[in-house]
């Protein structure tokens, strides 16, 4: 007695299955809560389905670095790309590795989405970088009489920080113009008009606004001794800027030790060339940077913040420049490989920065979100870039709703045909089943930013015959029980155990599956997976705390218990035994008794 008490204990919530039932309902009504008041009443849809642009980055070998391009820089690359898009008020983008060198970044459709399409192309290193040489770049002609490109030291804007002498630049502005293209030495005094930085620096220029020397005070200028060397001079004579290819390769594939030639645009349409020192403080080195106000002139500044280390390194490097004259005084911030922006020091600066000048809302807040989000470890190169319009991401998904609508259908016309009664069941568990699936992934887009895509839809649709054959397991075992002589009541508690354990197996199985389809591969498979391992797990809470207690009580009704043909437990459409403590009543034969 004891043992057939054990084997028909509370497993499954036959003893109470309200409880079970009234546990499930509980979280049903919370997880429906929650999705009305957080106001995420639909899923997040993936690029796909929404529309967006998907932008496939190959990273690149570096000179002098082999085993750049390993897991931890991959990883770094991708956290940094992410702040910097989502920087520019971009919401839910996703970006994530594909195999060991290529990065794949989704932007949905949005007002900002152009521009953080623009900014992820941007993938190169972030340095800071001296000012040796500033020259306008363009096909102008040379004056007669002027001397060689490679010796000209025309600043570029410079920008200036505040907290030095401004009158200085003021008085050296007033020498005279020197007509274009005529020399002028670094010592010179000339100056860079433009943008001062508060506590540091100041932007540059308009390119040609800036007065030059008196041509009778302009020395012979003198190509610095180092590290501009002769071959480093002759690539700075030779760059012209306005030409797009020799903009892009100026300065490509050398190190941070390097002194490059590099090109840079204060104004659009115009460009300088530069020759720059080798780098000094790293994008890394920022802690961070943003665009903002400043509250007593009302004209937009960009603010920097260093690391402990950084504030070291750029503190000596500004208490150098100055005490240099323009342009020297001046160091570039170089992002893949072009100047985006070359204040002027006038006092050395630690921690704090704050490079201003005539700075639009947009401008600053590129340039902040530069600084802030630049420093990637790897350079990559643009392999793809694919835009999917929200017309066709909308047909695709009306396809995936049909598909599914489809393969739900044949499962219900399949369940009424065969079960009959217990297809009555088996819906309102598939419908507990699409409820928790429905609830649960509409939370987790805001929560961890899962997004519903085309292969995600696929595993959802997997996923119904998934359940359903977890019914089928179960109802095959108590018919079992009924063929051989049970009543329905007792059937149904005998057949759970067994029931259980095949259900168990089943979506382990499945679960195992997901789980490794969704670490070895990347992009949108692992959305299938996910959806399929969320569902398989659903899929075990929906037959334990519902599944079982709604047959247990379905039991308990007359439909059920006399076995009716609509029932689908008709005992002889099942082909029952007799009852089974009638045919184990054999005695066996007794020997006689001895005398």
């Amino acid at each position: 007695m004891a043992a057939a008490k054990k084997g028909r204990g509370p497993s499954g919530g036959q003893g109470r299955p309200g409880r079970a039932l009234a546990l499930i309902l509980i979280a049903m009504v919370a997880l429906a809560g929650g999705m009305f008041l957080s106001g995420h009443t639909t899923p997040r849809l993936g690029i796909d389905l929404a529309g967006g642009t998907s932008i496939t980055l190959e990273a690149q070998n570096q000179p002098g670095k082999p085993n750049a391009i390993n897991k931890t820089n991959m990883d770094t690359a991708v956290g940094i790309i992410e702040r910097r898009v989502n920087g520019l008020g971009v919401s839910e983008a996703e970006v994530q590795t594909q195999g060991d060198r290529n990065i794949i970044v989704n932007i949905p459709k949005g007002t900002n989405s152009k521009q953080a399409q623009e900014q992820v192309g941007t993938t190169a290193q972030l340095y800071f970088r001296p000012v040796l040489t500033v020259q306008a770049s363009g096909p102008a002609p040379t004056p007669s009489g002027s001397a060689k490109p490679s010796g000209s030291a025309t600043p570029k804007p410079g920008e200036s920080a505040e907290g030095g002498d401004k009158a200085k630049d003021g008085d050296k502005a007033e020498d005279g113009d020197k007509p274009e293209g005529e020399e002028a030495t670094p010592s010179a005094s000339a100056t860079t008009q433009g943008r001062a930085v508060t506590g540091a620096l100041t932007k540059d220029p308009t390119p040609g606004a800036s007065d030059k020397p008196k041509p009778s005070d302009s020395p012979a200028a003198t190509p610095p001794a180092d590290p501009a060397t002769a071959k480093l001079q002759e690539e700075f004579t030779k760059l012209d800027c306005t030409d797009p290819k020799q903009r892009t390769d100026a300065g490509k594939g050398a190190k941070a030790t390097d002194s490059i030639v590099a090109c840079g645009s204060n104004v659009p349409g115009s460009y300088e060339k530069y020759i720059l020192g080798p780098a000094e403080v790293s994008g890394g080195d920022v802690d961070d940077a943003k665009g903002a106000i400043d509250q007593q002139t009302g004209e937009w500044i960009v603010s920097m913040e260093f690391t402990s280390a950084g504030a070291k390194k750029f503190q000596t490097i500004t208490g150098r420049l100055s005490q240099q004259q323009p342009p020297m005084n001046q160091f570039a911030i170089v992002l893949d490989g072009e100047v985006v922006s070359a204040p002027s020091v006038r006092t050395a600066l630690s921690k704090n920065a704050q490079i201003s000048g005539s700075f639009t809302q947009q401008s600053a807040e590129d340039l902040g979100n530069i600084l802030s989000y630049g420093a990637l470890p790897l350079t990559f190169k643009e392999v793809s870039v694919t835009t999917v319009t929200a017309a066709l991401g909308s047909e695709q998904l009306r396809g995936g709703l049909i598909a599914g609508a489809i393969g739900l259908a044949l499962v219900v016309v399949y369940l009424v045909v065969y079960y009959r009664g217990l297809a009555f069941i088996a819906l309102l568990s598939l419908l507990v089943s699409g409820v928790l699936t429905y609830t649960i992934m509409s939370l987790l887009g805001p929560a961890i930013g899962f997004a519903l895509n085309l292969p995600a839809v696929c595993g959802a649709i997997v996923a119904i015959g998934i359940t359903a054959d977890s019914f089928i397991v179960y109802f095959e075992r108590v018919r079992d029980e009924i063929r051989e002589g049970r009543t329905l009541r007792p059937a149904i508690e005998r057949a759970w155990p067994r029931a259980r354990r095949t259900v168990l197996v089943s979506d382990f199985v499945s679960f195992l599956a997901a789980a490794v389809l969704f670490i070895v591969t990347v992009g949108k498979v692992q959305g299938f997976a996910f959806t399929l391992g969320l569902t398989t797990l659903l899929d075990v809470v929906v037959v334990f705390f519902f599944t079982k207690p709604l047959m247990t009580l379905m039991g308990r009704t007359k439909f059920f218990s006399r076995g009716g043909p609509w029932s689908g437990l008709d005992p002889k459409r099942l082909g029952a035994q007799p009852p089974l403590r009638r045919s184990r009543r054999v005695n066996a034969p007794t020997e006689p008794k001895e005398a």
